[in-house]
């Protein structure tokens, strides 16, 4: 399941921008829209799909996502003909639509599939499977980011088909072969609405937040996490092109970024390969300081951006920072469910994934007003200053003052 829809998404988001730009002919403000509503969507059903998955099934829920998320990228690719022959929705209605599909399908997919094997090979051994899956993760995305750049030399909207398409095959696949053995569901009243089941489960993941302090401070910091790497995210690039400004070889800005994904992706993959040898998963004092060290090193990566005074000083921060979140992202969900009660787990994760999308919606922009009114490097550099609070965080969880 990793390894196909990392294949799906480099597939699909190494030459986005080529075909939002280029064949779609947004602007600036379009393309930061798009995100806007992408994660509008994902604050507003997160809470509900994480619910559905702790109260019917997990396997239900991620199966359901993936044909959503099938439907929405397949819908995204086929603008450029759905807006032929005179159609009154305009591009941009579209991919408004095709996004909110997608936020839709992730927001049932997210939470549900970490539950899923936490719940079926227990809390010990979900470290090393998350770590390992984000190893062939990797190896997906190297393969996709030359996929992506031969399907977008053939037609810019291929890529966004063929990444539909094999999430479509995914979620026949997982028909097929997902099995759910040791999935609870929880006891309600026999005469008890969805609604009312729904809501129950809801209250007792909310119940946990606020018994384990831990997990409330959790969430709040992952408001500023989401602001900083909103912003973060969306500008290196126009950084690296219009603030830095690419070497002058004739190589074009696909191959560029092709080259560039491609090298933060190996370093990921090395990173990882070295973390699952070096980090003792089931330890959870461990996995809270490789936490404080990796978040350490991608705020630093993202200052030493911030500041970078040439080309060659800005991409080995760029690497950097992409090989920290490739590395702390099975790190992090590991030590998140160490804190987590099955029973309510898919829902507590949907929480914090809420946090994290109302962070991007409300501090990425903040982030890019920075960079309007005063230039991109003074947004990436504020973005490095809203993770230090995710740095005290950890800190203080390896001191157990928590």
């Amino acid at each position: 399941m990793s390894f196909m829809m990392a294949l799906a998404n480099s597939t699909m988001f190494t030459t986005s921008g080529i075909y939002h730009v280029t064949s779609l002919g947004l602007n600036p403000f379009e393309l930061v829209l798009m995100g806007t509503v992408l994660e509008l969507t994902v604050l507003i059903f997160e809470g509900i799909t994480g619910v559905v998955a702790d109260t019917y099934s997990r396997r239900i829920s991620v199966i359901i996502g993936m044909f959503i998320l099938g439907s929405g990228f397949t819908m995204e690719g086929s603008v450029l003909w759905l807006t032929g022959a005179g159609s009154i929705i305009s591009v941009f209605a579209w991919i408004v639509f095709s996004q909110i599909l997608f936020g839709i399908g992730w927001t049932f997919v997210s939470g549900a599939n970490t539950a899923w094997v936490v719940d079926e090979v227990g809390e010990e051994q979900a470290g090393a499977i998350l770590m390992r899956s984000q190893r062939l993760s990797l190896t997906a995305s190297l393969l996709g980011i030359g996929c992506s750049v031969g399907l977008s030399m053939i037609t810019p909207n291929l890529p966004y088909l063929i990444g539909g398409m094999l999430y479509a095959m995914l979620g026949v696949l997982l028909l097929i072969v997902m099995k759910e053995t040791k999935f609870k569901r929880q006891e309600h009243a026999p005469q008890a609405s969805h609604f009312k089941r729904m809501t129950g489960t809801w209250l007792s993941g909310a119940k946990v937040v606020r018994k384990h302090p831990l997990l409330g401070v959790i969430i709040a910091v992952t408001l500023f996490s989401g602001a900083a790497y909103e912003g973060y995210d969306r500008l290196w690039q126009p950084f690296l092109i219009s603030g830095i400004g690419l070497p002058d070889l004739k190589v074009s800005m696909a191959v560029w970024f092709g080259v560039v994904s491609a090298a933060a992706t190996l370093l990921g993959l090395g990173g990882v390969r070295l973390a699952e040898k070096w980090i003792d998963m089931k330890n959870e004092r461990k996995v809270s300081a490789a936490m404080l060290l990796l978040t350490m090193i991608r705020v630093a990566a993202i200052l030493s951006l911030a500041v970078a005074p040439n080309f060659a000083w800005a991409i080995v921060s760029v690497l950097i920072a992409g090989a920290s979140v490739s590395i702390s992202e099975p790190v992090y969900g590991t030590w998140l469910n160490m804190n987590l009660e099955s029973k309510t787990r898919a829902t507590v994760l949907s929480m914090v994934s809420q946090s994290d999308a109302l962070g991007q919606t409300a501090g990425g922009p903040v982030v890019g007003w920075i960079g309007s009114r005063f230039s991109i490097r003074a947004s990436i550099l504020s973005a490095g200053i809203l993770m230090l609070p995710v740095l005290a965080v950890f800190g203080r969880i390896i001191r157990k003052r928590i």
